[in-house]
C-alpha cells in the first residue's frame, strides 16, 4: 500500500468546490413577465453576429463533405444526384432547429411559474457560470449535462437565459417530434431532432454530422447533448455513447478550429419527477408515448413538492490540452477534409477515454442530499428485516444515528454532500422523509418503506383488494423498492471502489493482498457495464479503495495482507450490502441462462423470459432482493456476459439468437457466488 504522501493530492476530502446561489429567490420577489421580456444580449464566440437558421442549412447543403457523400450514394444506388440532394434537404428540414427569441421568452415566463411551484430552490454555482461565459467568447463550446429527467434540457436553456449566456442548440430524440405543439416549441427553443439510430444510412449520418459541425465551427451557439445518450432510469451514470462526441471533436482533429471547450454539467434532483414512471418501465410497463396530452395529464405533479435542484457547471476542459501527446493530428492532413474517414484506433481510444473522464467529472460534482443516504440505509434494513422474526423498519433515533455515521463516512470519501449542518440531525432526517411520502412511512416511531401503500404484504389483509394476485403485489412492492434504489444509486460513485474491495475481501480465497487484488479485478471487470469504471484503471481503482478504507480505519494493509479491523466491520458490512443486489442479479442471470435458456432464445425474448423466471423464484422465497427484477440490471448482466464471450449473439439466419456457453456461465456464477455469508473475515485487533 502506497504511503499517504503519494495519495494526498488525490484525497477526495481536499476537493475544492464552488458555492451555490438559489436563482428562484429573485424569481419569487420580482415580476416573471419583466424577467421574460428583459434585455437579452449574450456574449458570443469572438463577438460574431449569429447567422440565421436558414443561412445555416444552406451552408450545410453546400458543403463539400455533403456533396461528396451525395455523389457516392448516387453512384452506389443508381439514383440521380438531384434525387439524393432532395433527400438530404428533406432530412435537414426534419432535423434542423429554428431558435427564436420569442419562444425562449415564452418558456422563460412559463418555466418560472412551473419551477416556483415544483421546487423549493434551484441552486447554481455562479463561478461555473463565469467560467462558461469566458469559454464561450474564446472557443466553440460543447455542453455535456447529466441526464436524469426530461426537465434537464429545459432547465439548461432557462439557466443560460437567466445568466445572459448564449442559448444552446440541443440534440433531442425524434420521439419529441410526435408531441404536436410541444415538438415545434422545442424546435424553436433550440432543439434539433435526431433519429435514435441510423445504422448504415450514409446520407443521414453525413447530413447530421455536417449540421452539428457547421454550428460548432461557426460559433453559432454552444452545442448541447447528453453523453449518456438517453435518460438514466436508475440514476446511475450510463456508459457514454461516442457518436456525437466523435462528431464534435472532428473539426479540432482536422485543424478547422484551434481549440474547443467541453463543459460537464451535473444536475442533481432531490426528488425526480419521473421516479415511479422509471420504476414501472424497468418492471416491463411500457414507457408512455411522448404526447402533448400526456404532458397536460402530468399537471398533477404541480401539486407536489420536489425539493431542490443543484446544477454544477464543471471546469471547461480544453480539447487541445486533452489531446496533447495523445493524438497525432498530422494523419488528418493525408486525406482531403471533405472525404469521410473512419476514425483510427488511436482516435477511438482517445474519444472513449475522454468520454469516461467527462462522465466521471459529472459524477464527482453531483450533489447528494440527505435522502440519498437515508434511502441507502432503509433499503439495506428492508432486505435484512425480511428474515423471520425481524420487526419491519427501523426506529427513528436509530436511523438518525446511522445516517450521521454515513454522512461522516461519505464526506471522508469525498462526497459532494448538501447537509445543513446548522440544523439538528433529527430535523434533517424528518424533513427529508417528509419529501417522499410515497416511498416511506413512519409508524409508532419506526421508519419503513411504504410497501403496504403499494398493495404490499405489510399492512392489514382487509386493506388489500381481494382479486390482487401475488404477482401483482410483488410488482407493486417492486415499484417502491426500485424507486428507493434509484436514490441510493446516486451515491454509488462515492462508495463503488471501496465497496468492490469489500466484496473482494469476502470473496478472496485468503487475506493475501494478491488474492484480494485478483478478486477485485474479476468483480470490477464483471461490473464494468453496470458502473462507470474507466477502462485500464484497475490498479488505480484498487489503490484508491485501499487508501480510503485504510484512511477511515476499516482496513490494515501490510506488504502481503489485507486485514479488516474491529471497528471496520460496520463499514465493510455497509459496503458489501450496497452491492449485494447487483451481485445476486448477475448470479440470477447466469442461473437462468444455464437452466432455462432454450436453443431458440433471442435477445428480444431475454427480458420477458428472465422476468418470469425471477418472479417465480421471488414468490417462492428463493431470492432476497426485489431489485433483481430491474430490466436495466438484467440487460447490463447480459452485456457483460456477451463481452466476456460466455454468451454469443448469432448472425445470419438466426440473427439475435443467444448461444450460451453453459460451462463458462456456470463458472462465472460460481465465482460470483464466492462471497459466502459464512466466510470468516480475519480481524486485526487495533
Amino acid at each position: 500500500m502506497a504511503s499517504k504522501a503519494v495519495y494526498s493530492h488525490r484525497d477526495p476530502m481536499l476537493k475544492k468546490r464552488d458555492d451555490f446561489e438559489d436563482i428562484l429567490e429573485e424569481r419569487r420577489n420580482s415580476s416573471d413577465l419583466r424577467y421574460a421580456l428583459k434585455c437579452y444580449t449574450p456574449v458570443v464566440y469572438k463577438g460574431i453576429s449569429p447567422c440565421k437558421a436558414d443561412a445555416l442549412t444552406n451552408m450545410v447543403l453546400q458543403s463539400s463533405h455533403l456533396h461528396y457523400v451525395i455523389s457516392q450514394v448516387s453512384k452506389e444506388t443508381g439514383r440521380a444526384v438531384d434525387d439524393v440532394q432532395d433527400e438530404a434537404s428533406a432530412i435537414l428540414e426534419e432535423m434542423a432547429q429554428r431558435l427564436q427569441l420569442s419562444t425562449i421568452r415564452f418558456f422563460a415566463f412559463t418555466l418560472s411559474k412551473v419551477f416556483k411551484t415544483l421546487f423549493r430552490s434551484i441552486c447554481v454555482n455562479e463561478e461555473g457560470i463565469q467560467r462558461l461565459q469566458q469559454a464561450i467568447q474564446e472557443h466553440p463550446v460543447v455542453l455535456l449535462p447529466s441526464h436524469r429527467s426530461y426537465m434537464d434540457f429545459l432547465l439548461m436553456s432557462y439557466l443560460l437565459y437567466t445568466y445572459d449566456l448564449a442559448l444552446p442548440v440541443i440534440a433531442a430524440g425524434m420521439d419529441f417530434m410526435g408531441m404536436k405543439f410541444v415538438g415545434e416549441m422545442l424546435r424553436m427553443s433550440g432543439a434539433f431532432f435526431i433519429r435514435r439510430s441510423f445504422g448504415g444510412d450514409k446520407l443521414y449520418w453525413a447530413v447530421f454530422s455536417e449540421y452539428v459541425k457547421t454550428m460548432l465551427k461557426n460559433g453559432y451557439a454552444p452545442v448541447e447533448f447528453f453523453l449518456e445518450g438517453t435518460r438514466s432510469r436508475t440514476s446511475k451514470s450510463l456508459t457514454p455513447k461516442l457518436g456525437l462526441l466523435n462528431i464534435v471533436m472532428d473539426p479540432f482533429f482536422k485543424g478547422e478550429v484551434f481549440d474547443m471547450s467541453l463543459v460537464p454539467v451535473s444536475i442533481s434532483y432531490e426528488r425526480i419527477l419521473e421516479e415511479s414512471l422509471y420504476a414501472r418501465e424497468m418492471l416491463g410497463v411500457p414507457k408512455p408515448k411522448e404526447s402533448t396530452s400526456g404532458l397536460f395529464k402530468a399537471r398533477k405533479v404541480l401539486s407536489q413538492n420536489y425539493g431542490s435542484i443543484h446544477v454544477y457547471f464543471g471546469q471547461p476542459v480544453s480539447l487541445r490540452s486533452l489531446a496533447e501527446g495523445r493524438v497525432n493530428r498530422s494523419q488528418f492532413s493525408l486525406v482531403p477534409r471533405h472525404i469521410p474517414k473512419r476514425p483510427s484506433e488511436e482516435i477511438q481510444n482517445f474519444v472513449n477515454d475522454s468520454a469516461y473522464m467527462l462522465v466521471r467529472a459529472q459524477e464527482e460534482n453531483m450533489v447528494l442530499k440527505p435522502w440519498v443516504l437515508l434511502a441507502s440505509l432503509l433499503l439495506q434494513n428492508h432486505h435484512q428485516s425480511q428474515a423471520p422474526g425481524q420487526k419491519p423498519g427501523m426506529a427513528l433515533d436509530e436511523l438518525t444515528e446511522r445516517v450521521v455515521w454515513l454522512r461522516d463516512l461519505s464526506r471522508q470519501y469525498g462526497a459532494f454532500l448538501h447537509w445543513p449542518d446548522h440544523r439538528a440531525p433529527s430535523d434533517v432526517v424528518s424533513s427529508s422523509l417528509s419529501l417522499h411520502p410515497g416511498l416511506v412511512k413512519i409508524s409508532e416511531g419506526r421508519v419503513q418503506l411504504a410497501l403496504e401503500l403499494a398493495g404490499g404484504d405489510v399492512g392489514p389483509k382487509e386493506s388489500r383488494s381481494a382479486d390482487t394476485t401475488p404477482e401483482e403485489e410483488l410488482l407493486s412492492r417492486a415499484v417502491i423498492v426500485l424507486s428507493c434504489a434509484s436514490y441510493r444509486n446516486q451515491a454509488l460513485h462515492v462508495f463503488l471502489r471501496p465497496a468492490l474491495l469489500a466484496l473482494a475481501i469476502h470473496a478472496a480465497a485468503s487475506t493475501k493482498k494478491q488474492e484480494v487484488f485478483y478478486s477485485f479485478s474479476f468483480l470490477r471487470n464483471m461490473f464494468s457495464n453496470e458502473f462507470i469504471l474507466v477502462p485500464g484503471a484497475t490498479v488505480q481503482d484498487f489503490e484508491e479503495a485501499c487508501y480510503l478504507l485504510v484512511k477511515t480505519g476499516a482496513l490494515q494493509i501490510t506488504q502481503q495482507e489485507v486485514l479488516v479491523t474491529e471497528r471496520g466491520h460496520r463499514t465493510i458490512v455497509f459496503l458489501t450490502s450496497m452491492l449485494d443486489p447487483f451481485l445476486q442479479g448477475y448470479q440470477v442471470v447466469c442461473r437462468f441462462l444455464c437452466e432455462e435458456a432454450t436453443e431458440e432464445l433471442t435477445e428480444k425474448q431475454f427480458i420477458p423470459s428472465i422476468r418470469r423466471f425471477i418472479i417465480k423464484h421471488l414468490l417462492a422465497g428463493r431470492l432476497r432482493y426485489t431489485e433483481v427484477l430491474s430490466s436495466d440490471l438484467q440487460k447490463n448482466a447480459l452485456a457483460a456476459l456477451l463481452r466476456l464471450g460466455a454468451v454469443q449473439k448469432l448472425k445470419g439466419v438466426d440473427q439475435g439468437t443467444l448461444k450460451v456457453n453453459t460451462v463458462m456461465v456456470n463458472s462465472l456464477e460460481d465465482t460470483l457466488g464466492g462471497k459466502l455469508p459464512t466466510q470468516k473475515v480475519v480481524v486485526a485487533r487495533l
